[in-house]
């Protein structure tokens, strides 16, 4: 039977309020013993489903309380990932690390250097590693049943209203602020494509900008703020037609827990008529890329495409595997394999394992990658992370060398750390 885990929380936004949520759903396997967060209402959240919790208003009070927790979930903003990690992996703490890792390369390579040095286990939340789906996907590709693999073709579909929401009007608009948007929001599929193929990245070269939410591209008559904007009812980036639905059909849910902590149609008007997210997303002071294609060499020179964009539906990744002898198709839900040998094709549902968003729980993969660092933790079982500290950085990599390419127009090599 394994032994009940004693986990810290270090971030109650809204990445730290999921995992704490799978602890209180989950309390034979583990229970949530301190908690920090400057922000008293989000401790709060947290602190309500785990009675008798610890409560801290930084991870540096924490730390220096010395809980008694055999691991600790570093869900902070993007830019504040280091210190933490670094200071828990020397105070002996393992460590769930929301992704990404840290926005330099030099900053990944300070955490990867202190989780080796401590000898602590670290689980990068590359959740979509952990999903039915990928299972699905991996075990077609391993069965063989492909061949060798020649290319991949693999879409990131990000949604036009959560663009507006997260990379337009929210915490990761800008650069200066998070880090690129290829890694805020597609180091998870640099580092699926690698966990699914079985091959690392080696050299890659990237095209994109900022093409749409930019003052140029404002319609006329276009307001501030959409609350005072006559064409907001015609525009696809109202933030009513965002919020106010949410709110009505499923509460204060992501993500309109995210614009305020109110609770009522009055509290979200006011946070839209005085917060970020009620601006007009053609004034905002967002310079991350709205749209950006790479391409991909992987060792041993299969090939493939990648693309990023805002401006589809929100749903889950779409992938095309082509093989030797066959040929993968993937939306998210569903694997459709076409053997070219027998000309028959199979269609495999990996089952319910809800919605693509934050919200929804990204496929299973907030679920499955707790699952698996809970049991890794209490079995000492490290095969159960997928993503570790040389599988994560290999994806960083990847991704800063995509960025080099971007900038410099060239095709750049990736680093074999």
């Amino acid at each position: 039977m394994e032994r009940r885990v004693a986990l810290a929380l270090a971030g109650a936004g809204s990445r730290g309020q999921t995992y704490a949520s799978w602890v209180a759903r989950n309390q034979d396997r583990a229970r949530l013993v301190a908690v920090a967060d400057p922000d008293p209402h989000r401790r709060g959240l947290v602190a309500a489903g785990h009675p008798g919790v610890a409560e801290y208003a930084t991870w540096q009070d924490m730390l220096a309380a010395d809980v008694e927790a055999d691991a600790v979930i570093v869900a902070t903003q993007d830019r504040d990932h280091v210190d933490p990690a670094v200071a828990f992996a020397g105070a002996g703490r393992d460590l769930l690390l929301e992704k990404p890792l840290a926005p330099t390369e030099e900053e990944c390579r300070r955490i990867v250097s202190a989780v080796t040095g401590a000898g602590v286990r670290l689980a990068v939340c590359h959740v979509l590693r952990y999903t039915p789906y990928t299972d699905l996907v991996t075990e077609a590709v391993r069965s063989g049943v492909l061949g060798e693999i020649m290319s991949v073709q693999h879409l990131e579909p990000v949604g036009w209203w959560h663009a507006a929401h997260s990379y337009v009007r929210g915490p990761w608009r800008s650069e200066k602020l998070a880090s690129p948007m290829l890694l805020a929001k597609s180091c998870h599929d640099l580092d699926w494509l690698a966990y699914v193929t079985g091959r690392r990245i080696a050299r890659v070269a990237s095209f994109g900008d900022l093409g749409h939410f930019r003052p140029d591209k404002r319609p006329a008559g276009a307001a501030d703020r959409c609350l005072d904007c006559a064409i907001e009812p015609e525009c696809p980036y109202s933030a009513p037609k965002l919020y106010y639905p949410v709110l009505r059909e499923r509460g204060a849910v992501w993500p309109v827990s995210v614009i305020t902590d109110a609770t009522d149609e009055a509290g979200v008007t006011e946070a839209l008529r005085t917060g970020p997210y009620g601006r007009c997303v053609y004034a905002c002071d967002n310079d991350v890329v709205d749209h950006q294609v790479l391409a991909l060499e992987f060792e041993g020179g299969a090939t493939g495409t990648f693309t990023m964009t805002a401006f589809t539906e929100q749903t889950h990744r779409q992938t095309r595997i082509f093989g030797s002898h066959g040929q993968l198709v993937g939306d998210g839900e569903r694997v459709t394999v076409l053997d070219f040998r027998t000309g028959r094709t199979e269609t495999t549902e990996a089952g319910p394992v809800g919605g693509a968003t934050a919200g929804e729980g990204h496929g299973g993969g907030d679920d499955g990658v707790m699952d698996a660092f809970v049991r890794a933790v209490a079995t000492g079982d490290d095969a159960l992370i997928r993503s570790g500290p040389a599988e994560s950085l290999a994806s960083h990599l990847a991704v800063f060398a995509a960025e080099r390419a971007r900038h410099t127009g060239t095709v750049a090599d990736v680093p074999e750390q």
